[in-house]
């Protein structure tokens, strides 16, 4: 079986071929930024994954259906579309979050940097060492503000001071200079938004090079939810960001390149998949899309 055909599961993986009529013609791949904020710019980013052809299923239902594109360096990657579209199984594949759902299977490839994230030589702990996480609702552990930070470093043997490694994380979370006098208070006595800067510090803490985050505003206020996008700016000039969320202004205002995601209905199994429509830079998906379905989702006509 070759690499393109290999499929990852728990189970063994429905017969039939891939119906042509889900296959999305998102445009070609550019591993070039042409334009950047304006300008044009001729440097050339590092391509971190590699999406290809890969489909979710859970159990017998197809959740997700041939994926493909290319996240690239220090980019903030949004993911749009409606609920059920699959946004959420998207971005949890790429860390193998989903693993431990039951019944979880993945066809096609995720490549990092060239690595099948999936094989089966792969290391999950490794993974999502260099591959973090943020959730949508802030989680902090019932421990200290320091403990929350220092948890992971501790746990995977990165111990050598262990104090500057917090302060800097805290630091690039813009959370330092609220926290540093209470660092041994709990975490949660927080504020919500504070809270959510801190499972952002807790990611980094580790550093990995990637930082996903899953509708990681949700559920923070208009206040909060501007700090975290201002952090986000700042934070892409170190790691390369995916971000899902349902708010499009959002997605306009703090992304370099958008995917959009809907869900298409099977009349035969009366069954929904998720598929990719259009992925490409953000000021095009919004002004001038290629899909009219992606014009009819980001003017509000479903969705």
């Amino acid at each position: 079986m070759s690499m393109g055909d290999r499929r990852v599961t728990g189970e063994e993986p429905n017969a039939g071929a891939v119906p042509s009529r889900v296959r999305i013609h998102t445009g070609p791949q550019r591993t070039s930024v042409p334009v950047e904020n304006g300008r044009r710019s001729e440097a050339m980013r590092p391509v971190v994954f590699d999406i290809r052809d890969m489909s979710v299923h859970y159990g017998a239902k197809q959740a997700l259906g041939w994926t493909t594109f290319q996240i690239h360096r220090n980019l903030v990657t949004a993911v749009i579309g409606p609920s059920g579209c699959g946004k959420s199984t998207f971005i949890r594949s790429l860390n193998r979050m989903n693993d431990s759902i039951p019944g979880f299977k993945l066809e096609g490839q995720v490549l990092y940097h060239g690595h099948d994230v999936y094989d089966a030589g792969v290391n999950r702990v490794e993974v999502r060492r260099r591959i973090g996480m943020v959730f949508q609702k802030p989680n902090p552990f019932p421990k200290s503000i320091y403990d929350n930070v220092a948890w992971a470093p501790r746990n995977l043997g990165m111990k050598r001071d262990l104090d500057g490694r917090v302060e800097r994380a805290l630091r690039n979370a813009a959370l330092w200079d609220e926290v540093k006098d209470r660092l041994h208070a709990s975490a949660l006595g927080m504020s919500g938004g504070q809270q959510q800067r801190l499972c952002i510090a807790r990611t980094i803490a580790v550093e990995p090079e990637v930082v996903l985050m899953d509708e990681p505003c949700s559920a923070l206020d208009p206040i909060a939810t501007a700090r975290i996008e201002e952090l986000m700016r700042e934070l892409k000039k170190t790691f390369t960001i995916v971000i899902v969320t349902h708010n499009m202004q959002q997605a306009a205002r703090v992304s370099d390149r958008t995917a959009f995601f809907t869900a298409e209905l099977d009349s035969k199994t009366d069954q929904r998949t998720g598929l990719l429509v259009e992925f490409d830079q953000t000021a095009r998906i919004f002004s001038n899309p290629r899909d009219e379905r992606t014009e009819n989702y980001i003017t509000g006509r479903f969705g």
